[in-house]
């Protein structure tokens, strides 16, 4: 399988019409990532940094929300389930997600926690391309107070019997707790829903879900392995699906491309779409985010593995070469099949 495609482009088409409605679960940790651009303009005099006139300042969905962007652009339905504190990042998290049209019902509000938050800090101008010059987090990622892990079940109980798929979005901030898995997995298993793992580590948590999707780095540390042959690849793939007891494994590896392990199959090896030179890729953040939510979506529209990585292949080929944390239509997404 290469950039060929050979699967039929109409099947493709198909499989994304079959994207709208479909109703995602989203838990995990929801980050605001605020942009804060100015424009460049002399040197300070009490200290060796640029002075920046700032002249837009916004807050975009990041973390688990940004899996939840994704899968809303494309069509479906979705819920989300996490934390956000009772603050400013918070309101304003909210509500671009109440403007996509999302459910919130699962989203505590935990006066005690602020809202996990990432400023770029970002130079340019409409004359000067845009340059993230410095990022700022600002994070808690200590376990979540028991009341709102509660609340976090007792959502999750209610409304994963109605849905086609959960998503489990890991940045390490508290959210995906033994607790939460020990309710999600079991539960998601019984009724047959498509679950996957998006973490950034320890990856045998995910006990026999659907899919993981980690990048390179992320396999290799769960592994304590480095990943630098074809040989080594293929091992640490059929490692996690051992390990996990997954249905697929689906490896993003950046430039390369990504690869698809599934139990008593060979590999499939996938370069990026329909790319030319690597200077078309503008900027990686949130592309995992991209490839989590399209394979989800693929899985319930009834696509098999195979057809599910080379639409989340190309939905991440779209978005790397855009900046900041993009998303894609199923229009957009349809294209990218064009001859």
């Amino acid at each position: 399988m290469d950039n060929k495609f050979p699967i039929a482009i109409d099947r493709l088409h198909r499989l994304i019409e079959g994207f709208a409605g479909k109703r995602v679960l989203v838990i995990g940790d929801m980050v605001a990532d605020e942009y804060l651009i100015g424009q460049p303009t002399r040197i300070a005099r009490d200290a060796p940094v640029m002075i920046l006139e700032l002249y837009e300042e916004r807050t975009v969905p990041g973390g688990a929300t940004n899996v939840a962007v994704n899968a809303r652009s494309l069509g479906a339905e979705v819920f989300v389930a996490g934390v956000v504190g009772d603050d400013v990042q918070g309101q304003r998290l909210r509500q671009a997600l109440a403007e996509l049209g999302m459910h919130q019902e699962g989203m505590v509000s935990d006066a005690r926690r602020p809202t996990s938050t990432k400023t770029r800090i970002v130079a340019g101008s409409s004359q000067m391309v845009q340059r993230q010059m410095v990022r700022i987090d600002r994070i808690d990622n200590s376990d979540l107070e028991d009341g709102s892990k509660g609340r976090i079940i007792d959502y999750v109980q209610r409304v994963l019997p109605a849905m086609d798929a959960v998503v489990l979005s890991d940045y390490e901030n508290g959210v995906i707790s033994p607790q939460i898995l020990e309710t999600c997995l079991p539960m998601a298993r019984e009724l047959g829903k498509v679950a996957v793992a998006d973490a950034h580590g320890s990856l045998f948590r995910f006990q026999g879900v659907t899919a993981i999707t980690p990048n390179q780095p992320e396999a290799e540390l769960t592994l304590g392995m480095s990943i630098n042959t074809l040989a080594e690849l293929n091992e640490a793939g059929q490692r996690l699906l051992d390990g996990s007891h997954a249905k697929s494994i689906l490896i993003t590896r950046g430039s390369e491309g990504m690869s698809l392990f599934e139990r008593d199959k060979a590999p499939v090896h996938l370069p990026v779409h329909r790319l030319d030179h690597a200077s078309e890729i503008v900027d990686t953040n949130g592309a995992g985010d991209t490839v989590a939510a399209t394979f989800t979506l693929a899985l319930t529209a009834g696509a098999s593995f195979g057809e599910a990585a080379c639409l989340a292949n190309a939905a991440a080929a779209l978005v790397v070469r855009r900046s900041g944390g993009a998303s894609n239509t199923p229009e957009e997404l349809m294209r990218a099949f064009h001859a």
